[in-house]
């Protein structure tokens, strides 16, 4: 196994000569691009002009010796493992060494394979915290607050909640039709608190049998049930010290929601089979897509439970009422679909953004999300056709779903920004992609044109000549 590039240059410093060849032999054969150095000084000048990730120093040196010069590396924050070496059976200085930043150290006289088993034990670890950052980051830009889409007035109204509640424990109510982005939204309550560090669980109340979601929220002792063979942890301390996500909690089986009660009451939880009870430190969010208050009228869901998660209520408004943020959800998607399918799709046809814009999205955000998937899998050329999108949009396109939406519809500024973005796109489409044509017949200024085809995500490449 050859070392990645980032990982092949290694700077040995040693004042024997013969130490400094056969570590030259020894990392050349195994793939590396070693450089040797005599002492500590003319290692640290190197440093200093170019980066080597490894650094391989003796200890006992004339001069500056491997203790100075890792205090240096250490003082400077040069981005290198050191990995110290020592003749005189000196456990206990390399020890010192570690404790003071080095990673590792090994006695002379070594073997090569030690030395090459130690740099690829480094590799693994550099791999290792590389895949960290890389899923750090991925989990940051999906489910950070600032990251979730949306520049409606509704979206703007949650961000502003949001933000004022996320740093505190209090229990938090999301309520919106399926698709809409509870989850999402829990997550980045969750990871705009104090708690951000700790466990964000997440459990499906619809989707465990009412037999078992008991012993899963709060655990149970050995000998509980039938089938009960060891002790298990239940959700509750799983997310101690962060947050438990319930999702569609207007399924919980009302036996269980005078349990779950209690917990909201006094921080304890009680594990299946046994009497005594465990204090936790969880914070609370559910979801649910039902009317509660209906279900409380019903005498399904408990009044007092309902209020008890009640106390800050977030709607999630479906994707029909804030049409304004379908364009920048297309650029969010194209952009993530890009990437995950090495593909360089700048954007949907004047007909297919037509009908992506009439379509009253039934299943929301999570329906469009699949909808530029499929379209992306499907379709040809750095453009979206309408025939690559799902058949219910190309029925949108001819009107009769958008009229059947829009009859309830009366919010002008909605009817107005699709008349818009519906409006630019024919206008494009008709004059073939010229914007300067498109502007006289749609009778606004070329800047005002560009704005809008920016605020509508709208793409369209110019096929002729003039103010493209």
């Amino acid at each position: 196994m050859s070392p990645p590039d980032g990982l092949k240059r290694v700077l040995v410093v040693d004042d024997e000569e013969n130490i400094r060849h056969l570590l030259l032999v020894v990392l050349k054969k195994a793939g590396y691009e070693p450089t040797a150095v005599a002492g500590g000084e003319q290692a640290l000048e190197l440093l200093s002009e170019q980066r080597f990730p490894v650094v391989i120093s003796d200890i006992r040196m004339p001069g500056m010796d491997g203790r100075e010069l890792l205090a240096e590396i250490t003082a400077r924050e040069f981005d290198t493992y050191v990995v110290m070496m020592s003749a005189y059976g000196g456990d206990e200085v390399a020890i010192e060494c570690m404790k003071a930043g080095a990673y590792d150290y090994f006695n002379k006289p070594f073997t090569a394979d030690e030395v090459v088993l130690l740099l690829r034990k480094i590799q693994e670890r550099e791999v290792l915290f590389q895949e960290n950052q890389r899923l750090r980051e991925e989990l940051d830009e999906r489910f950070q607050f600032d990251n979730i889409i949306g520049r409606s007035d509704p979206m703007k109204q949650v961000f502003g909640t949001v933000t004022k509640i996320a740093p505190y424990k209090t229990t938090v109510l999301l309520t919106g039709e399926s698709g809409t982005g509870k989850e999402l939204l829990a997550r980045a309550v969750h990871r705009n608190s104090d708690r951000a560090a700790a466990s964000f669980v997440p459990i499906n109340c619809a989707a465990i049998p009412e037999n078992l979601l008991e012993s899963e929220l709060f655990g149970h002792a050995r000998g509980a049930f039938t089938g009960a063979v060891k002790a298990k942890r239940g959700l509750f301390q799983e997310a101690s010290g962060g947050t438990l996500f319930l999702d569609e909690m207007g399924e919980m089986p009302i036996s269980l929601q005078v349990k779950l009660l209690r917990v909201l009451e006094n921080d304890e939880i009680r594990r299946v089979g046994e009497n005594k009870v465990e204090s936790i430190d969880v914070r609370l969010i559910a979801a649910t897509s039902r009317d509660l208050e209906k279900r409380v009228a019903e005498g399904t869901f408990r009044e007092d439970l309902f209020y008890r998660l009640n106390v800050v209520h977030i709607r999630l408004p479906p994707l029909r009422e804030r049409p304004e943020d379908v364009p920048l959800l297309i650029e969010h998607f194209l952009a993530r679909f890009n990437r995950k399918f090495t593909k360089s799709v700048t954007g949907v046809e004047a007909p297919a953004l037509k009908a992506l814009l009439a379509y009253p999205w039934p299943g929301n955000v999570r329906e469009l999300e699949n909808a530029l998937e499929r379209a992306m899998l499907l379709g040809e050329g750095d453009q979206l056709a309408l025939d690559s999108f799902p058949p219910q949009l190309r029925d949108a396109a001819a009107g009769g779903r958008r009229r059947r939406a829009d009859d309830h519809d009366l919010s002008i500024k909605r009817r107005v920004a699709s008349l818009e973005a519906d409006l630019i796109a024919r206008a494009l489409e008709h004059t073939g992609g010229n914007r300067t044509h498109a502007c006289k017949l749609l009778e606004i200024s070329h800047r005002a044109l560009l704005y809008k085809m920016r605020d509508y995500g709208i793409d369209v490449p110019a096929r002729s000549g003039g103010g493209s």
